[in-house]
């Protein structure tokens, strides 16, 4: 799960994990695994070439049956990874920026980064700074802050701004990754191509780590699985992996049968997972769907912007099927939320595979910043819309501060010891942290 907070009243804020409690927040997104799916339901899946079976760096890793992302064995594709993130972050936070400077509204600080200052500079009496920890950011209004010299009936202070002025601010960070999301998706159409892809019945090993159980009872990278445990794995991509590491996680300890393709030949590979500390099974192996995938540029610009739309739809469906099957079956999905030490070891993973598929990345996660902030919980952007509705509906009358300090805290808090939860258990999922224990 990867929790950004991005206040706007008094301050916005984007962290992992978060140093202070501004007052009072309005947003925060989560991001889940689920919702990371590389290759998605329409004709047109945005993501890299990835061919079967010959050659395992044509593969791309989408699902870990270990739950051990091992995405950080690469320094350069974890920096990469954490660049994304913080581009969409500050992409996210420049739209409040610019929707209430653009007003005339007052701004006091934009930060890239939370925690102790490296650098700052101003700017007509904005505070621009650089902090020591790059995943995150904020914005800052000085509404609440006792120490600036406006006075408190300046109608040029957030809060006193008219409802439309407001929502405009408080909506503009969605907008702004929506907008990225766009330009991401057009930038990989025109210069990488459309990817199409074909797929083939079976679930691909692209990797099997050293001393793992598959590397010790005879699984090899390149093999196509065919079924486990005498269930045959059919074409439908998301479904087939997910049986693959069902089946492992519920059998710790015990054998696992792998009807397995390797160069054309049919074997029987026989597995024994290992046990994780949560008593679930793993074999230290990457997975990915058996698919072909080859790529179609646009043939002109009227095309291109046909391509952008319809992988744009495509990729948000995707976002908001996954993000109703967590609600609706949250018991089974829980376990899948991932904060963000395990959303950088996807993107490193993908960055390590190859560096085009950092351009699926980074839209799957502004349309899921933008999708999960508009959700009218509290301490989301949708949270802050929602009491500025009540308040229309109450004739332009706000709920008493004390009460909308009391919403938006106890989201704040929710969401912070939920993040300091997810960012210790990813981290004890990674592979050199098992090694280690």
């Amino acid at each position: 799960m990867l929790t950004l907070f991005t206040p706007s009243s008094s301050s916005s804020i984007t962290k992992f994990p978060k140093s202070r409690l501004p007052s009072p927040p309005i947003s925060s997104s989560f991001y889940t695994s689920s919702n990371l799916n590389f290759l998605h339901k329409t004709q047109f899946p945005l993501h890299k070439t990835i061919k079967p079976p010959q050659n395992k760096k044509n593969f791309t890793p989408l699902a870990l049956s270990d739950f051990g992302f091992g995405g950080f064995e690469s320094a350069q594709s974890v920096l990469e990874a954490i660049s994304v993130l913080t581009a969409i972050i500050v992409v996210h936070e420049t739209g409040h920026f610019l929707a209430a400077y653009l007003q005339g509204i007052h701004v006091s600080k934009f930060a890239v980064g939370f925690g102790p200052i490296l650098a700052k500079f101003n700017a007509n009496n904005v505070e621009y700074s650089l902090r020591a920890f790059p995943l995150g950011g904020f914005v800052g209004f000085p509404d609440n802050d006792p120490d600036s010299d406006i006075p408190v009936d300046d109608v040029n202070l957030l809060k006193n701004r008219p409802i439309l002025d407001r929502v405009i601010v408080i909506s503009a960070g969605v907008i702004a990754n929506i907008v990225f999301a766009l330009v991401i998706i057009f930038a990989q159409i025109v210069f990488v191509g459309m990817p199409v892809q074909e797929s083939f019945p079976g679930v691909v090993v692209p990797e099997v780590r050293p001393f793992s159980a598959a590397s010790r009872d005879g699984l090899l990278p390149g093999d196509v699985i065919l079924a486990v445990d005498d269930v045959v794995l059919p074409k439908t991509v998301p479904n087939s992996v997910s049986k693959v590491v069902d089946v492992i996680k519920n059998k710790p300890k015990t054998m696992v049968v792998f009807r397995v393709d390797r160069g054309g030949k049919d074997f029987i590979v026989k597995v024994t997972p290992d046990q994780n500390l949560d008593g679930s099974g793993r074999i230290g192996v990457q997975l990915a769907p058996n698919v072909k995938v080859f790529k179609e540029k646009p043939r002109d610009v009227l095309e291109a912007f046909s391509f952008t739309g319809r992988e744009f739809w495509g990729l948000t469906g995707n976002v908001l099927d996954s993000l109703k099957q967590t609600f609706v079956n949250f018991s089974q999905t829980a376990s899948k939320v991932s904060g963000p030490v395990a959303i950088i070891a996807v993107g490193a993973e993908v960055a390590k595979s190859n560096v085009d598929g950092l351009y699926q990345f980074a839209a799957i996660l502004n349309i899921n910043l933008a999708v999960i902030n508009l959700l009218p919980l509290p301490a989301l952007d949708g949270g802050s819309l929602a009491l500025i509705l009540v308040e229309a509906i109450r004739g332009g009358r706000k709920l008493p501060l004390e009460v909308e300090q009391g919403i938006m805290s106890s989201g704040i808090t929710l969401v912070f010891v939920l993040g300091v939860f997810l960012i210790i258990r990813d981290t004890l999922n990674l592979d050199f942290i098992k090694d280690l224990l």
